[in-house]
């Protein structure tokens, strides 16, 4: 009886605190320079037209700033044969290029040149696999009596592979990614599945159900982009109460002019399969 009344009154206290106006002060952190450079060259397509976004990071709870970042020159160099290439400035934060020669395992450098500081990347055009098979079961996800689906390829003999997977179902408002090597399957046919769960917040069933379609995006990435992916994921995904306190994760561009003025964001330059899904 006495378990029983102390636990009403912490459930009772609880309720009563979850009434109160907290005001929280979130920490401020200065603005800086966010460098959006995903060079993705689509299986059965020239590769020529590329896009890089440029914008200024802002406070947490801003959403009235103006981000976009203009006037600024970026381009990007083939390391091996000097050609370069240039983004022309759209005057809405996206730089432009239609006349990109994609060279898998090449070596390439972003420059971006922006309020007098200039900074850089480099990145290896990496190969992806070709997706052998897209089908649907119930058998190997956590929940056995949920549709998954199935990603089949065969993973190159003798080199290290990374890859990032990205899996859209239509109608959601964000996609979830997901990131794989092969340092126990090399050189073997592999098998990756997805699947949705329950939302264990709300209640909310996101399950896959017949007539959903979802839009797969499979690319061959450097070891380098795989760790601070690997990261940013796991820091997406936490969010509960013993779940390690996310913290700025550096990518690969280096502010040459001021070391200690960094930029967001990374320079990737991948091949990429793209495919549709619709379940029966």
């Amino acid at each position: 009886m006495r378990n029983y009344i102390k636990i009403t009154v912490l459930l009772l206290v609880l309720s009563i605190s979850c009434t109160d106006v907290v005001d929280v002060d979130v920490q401020e952190a200065p603005t800086r320079l966010v460098i959006q450079a995903s060079l993705d060259w689509e299986k059965g397509t020239m590769g020529n037209e590329q896009m890089v976004k440029l914008r200024n990071s802002t406070e947490f709870f801003d959403t009235t700033s103006n981000t976009e970042v203009t006037g600024a020159s970026v381009s990007v160099t083939n390391d091996t044969s000097g050609e370069e290439f240039i983004f022309t400035d759209q005057n809405n934060g996206e730089y432009i290029t239609t006349e990109f020669v994609p060279v898998l395992n090449q070596s390439y450098t972003l420059e971006v040149v922006h309020n007098g500081e200039t900074y850089s990347a480099q990145e290896t055009l990496m190969p992806v696999t070709e997706i052998t098979d897209l089908y649907q079961d119930r058998e190997d996800g956590f929940d056995n009596e949920e549709l998954e689906l199935h990603v089949e390829f065969t993973d190159p003999v003798d080199e290290e592979n990374f890859y990032l997977f990205k899996f859209q179902r239509q109608g959601d408002l964000l996609p979830e990614f997901e990131v794989g090597y092969d340092e126990f399957v090399n050189g073997n046919e592999i098998d990756w599945w997805y699947e949705q769960e329950e939302d264990e917040d709300t209640d909310k069933i996101e399950v896959l159900v017949p007539g959903d379609v979802v839009a797969i995006e499979m690319y061959g990435i450097s070891e380098a982009y795989y760790d601070y992916m690997d990261i940013l994921i796991d820091q997406i995904g936490g969010v509960g109460i013993f779940s390690a306190t996310p913290v700025s994760v550096k990518g690969n561009c280096v502010n040459l002019t001021t070391p200690d003025n960094y930029a967001h964001g990374y320079f990737r330059l991948t091949e990429v399969n793209k495919a549709s899904y619709t379940f029966e």
